[in-house]
């Protein structure tokens, strides 16, 4: 693991959701410290100190945890403020991409967009996932309370937890309990993309 991360590896799509800003607004308004912080999340204060300078790109596992901590749905990162529109088109090109793999981290090694960022409040988050290869000694396993569908939509992909190993190919989806820890890695010589729906429960 890296033990510092140069500023210019900040990623566009963190600055445009703002979510280390939002970060460190929310733990201020809880008079809460980064060790307050690091100790309800199991995060490290410089990785936290990172995220909320929008040096580094949190990995969606990560952001899970530091909203659970801040009493927030991870939703509240993406979505516009003062937005309660019922209906919300994302399009293409409005869409922002953050890559963990900025991160020189082993939760990393994958990219990902967030597609309903309009919609204020909602019951689940959207994602499109970008899984690149790795080798098996570099997955590492993460977990969060709530639910997690995943549906591959190019490429082979390998789904793990600490008692199953699960192949799955374009057109297989995925449905789990996501408490159980788990972790991800394409197979083969190419990315693997996939559609990820988390609910988070409160």
């Amino acid at each position: 693991m890296r033990n510092h991360i140069a500023p210019s590896l900040a990623d566009d799509g963190v600055k445009a959701f703002n979510i280390g800003r939002k970060i460190r607004d929310l733990r201020k308004g809880k008079a809460l410290t980064l060790q307050n912080l690091s100790t309800a999340t199991g995060l490290s204060k410089p990785l936290l100190s990172q995220i909320e300078n929008e040096i580094v790109v949190p990995p969606i596992s990560t952001l899970l945890k530091i909203s659970r901590a801040l009493d927030k749905d991870i939703a509240f990162f993406f979505q516009e403020p003062n937005d309660d529109r019922k209906i919300v088109v994302v399009r293409t090109f409005e869409r922002e991409s953050l890559d963990t793999r900025k991160l020189g981290r082993t939760d990393g090694g994958y990219s990902y967009e967030s597609l309903a960022y309009k919609k204020s409040r909602k019951n689940m988050e959207p994602f499109l996932v970008e899984f690149e290869t790795k080798d098996e000694k570099e997955m590492s396993f993460y977990s969060h309370e709530g639910e997690e569908f995943l549906f591959v939509l190019e490429g082979d992909l390998e789904f793990r937890t600490r008692d199953e190993v699960h192949g799955l190919k374009e057109g297989d989806s995925l449905y789990f309990e996501s408490d159980v820890p788990h972790s991800y890695r394409a197979l083969g010589k190419k990315n693997a993309k996939a559609i990820v729906v988390i609910f988070s429960t409160p």
